[in-house]
């Protein structure tokens, strides 16, 4: 089973496999986004998890936030977006990795 599914696979003769990047797709604001402000120990993929009953979606999150690769544990204080329907977010970054 592959860790990232739609990461774009890289075959070169005779090395070992590689996966290109992900790009993430910049992620609109709207009016049913949650705003809440980060509490001490609060991670990424526990908050997709609250929100969307699937903590492989923590992308969502920190891309809404411009968390980048700052990894899964979020500083306290600070104001997150939550994007509702995540459904949208997925679908842009499928049309972003298949345009690549």
């Amino acid at each position: 089973m592959i860790r990232y599914p739609t990461n774009m696979e890289i075959r070169h003769s005779g090395k070992p496999r590689q996966y290109k990047s992900n790009i993430y797709p910049l992620i609109p604001r709207d009016i049913t986004d949650i705003y809440l402000i980060s509490n001490a120990g609060d991670r990424l993929d526990i908050l997709a998890y609250k929100y969307y009953e699937d903590q492989t979606l923590w992308w969502i999150i920190a891309t809404a936030n411009g968390l980048g690769k700052s990894g899964m544990m979020v500083p306290p204080g600070l104001q997150l977006r939550i994007p509702q329907d995540p459904s949208e977010a997925q679908e842009l970054y499928m049309a972003l990795q298949e345009s690549r």
